[in-house]
């Protein structure tokens, strides 16, 4: 079988994004699984079958590096919808640089999803490693909220929606016959029977009842304090959880610098690192590739799986 193409977009030129990429793609255990074709401004390309997407010089400024940085992104999707790649890599932009350079989107997830045409996506934090030994996959059913906007923004149809995409990806993306997907608790010791509120009852038992229906693997409410030791211990596949801070909280302590943030629900694998520009390290040598690394793995994994099919 020939090894899987992996586009790889280099992100905002003036973060870290162009270094780790470096890093990872010179390290042993990366060289020979697949092709690497780097998206991004011609002076940071190494080989004639990397793919331009213009002209960026430092002194351009910042909404120079997010209109090239929104170009690279465009132009790997595209070459992955076309099929001329296998999987996306995606290494990280600076927010205000994206929306200054014409980019109206919150993030890599939004611009993904519409220029791939699909109604739903999911977040996904994936480490296959852990510090912990076994593999953790968090799903955060909210992001960026304060808490006590949680539980309005919860309800049976999200948790539906996001754990039949997972389960999905897991089938078909990572070769798991019959995942098995947790849905996190919202409240401590999951309610108690409503001791400690109602969203385990009126939100997470109505869509385990129909994920079940669906043939969906769902289990829960499991509550917080152990659903993610019996994940990475291998009872679960993957967890949903909540809201942002129980989920990255265990996350980023069993897997730092190891983690991939992964996109569900597109029609092609994307992965990306766990962390964001460093513009502050950017240039200086001390960047660390370990999360680009376990990107580029994943997507390798992912994009062989589809490929062997």
């Amino acid at each position: 079988m020939n090894r899987p193409r992996i586009a790889i977009t280099l992100g905002d030129p003036r973060g870290i994004g162009p270094e780790v990429t470096a890093g990872a793609l010179a390290d042993p255990e990366i060289s020979g699984l697949g092709q690497f074709v780097l998206v991004g401004p011609s002076s940071l390309l190494r080989s004639a079958d990397d793919v331009s997407v213009g002209e960026w010089r430092a002194e351009d400024g910042a909404a120079a590096a997010g209109r090239i940085a929104g170009a690279a992104i465009e132009r790997g999707t595209r070459m992955a919808l076309a099929g001329d790649v296998d999987a996306l890599v995606t290494a990280p932009i600076e927010k205000n640089a994206f929306r200054a350079g014409g980019w109206h989107f919150p993030g890599h997830t939004e611009m993904l999803r519409d220029l791939a045409g699909v109604a739903d996506v999911v977040m996904m934090m994936a480490a296959e490693r852990t510090a912990l030994g076994g593999a953790l996959r968090v799903i955060l059913a909210t992001t960026h909220l304060a808490l006590r906007d949680v539980p309005a923004a919860l309800s049976a149809d999200l948790l539906v929606r996001q754990a039949t995409l997972t389960h999905a990806a897991l089938r078909d993306q990572w070769g798991i016959p019959s995942p098995r997907v947790a849905l996190c608790a919202v409240n401590p010791h999951a309610s108690d029977g409503g001791l400690f509120g109602d969203e385990e009852e009126r939100i997470v038992a109505p869509a385990l009842a129909r994920l079940r229906e669906a043939g969906v693997d769902a289990f829960g409410p499991v509550p917080a304090d152990t659903v993610f030791t019996r994940a990475v211990r291998g009872e679960f596949d993957a967890v949903v959880a909540p809201y942002h801070d129980v989920g990255m909280a265990a996350f980023k302590t069993a897997a730092f610098g190891a983690g991939v943030n992964v996109t569900l629900g597109l029609p092609f694998p994307r992965t990306s690192p766990d962390h964001g520009t460093a513009l502050d390290i950017a240039g200086r040598g001390l960047a660390d590739p370990s999360s680009m690394k376990e990107a580029i793995l994943l997507a390798v994994r992912l994009a062989s799986h589809r490929l062997s099919s």
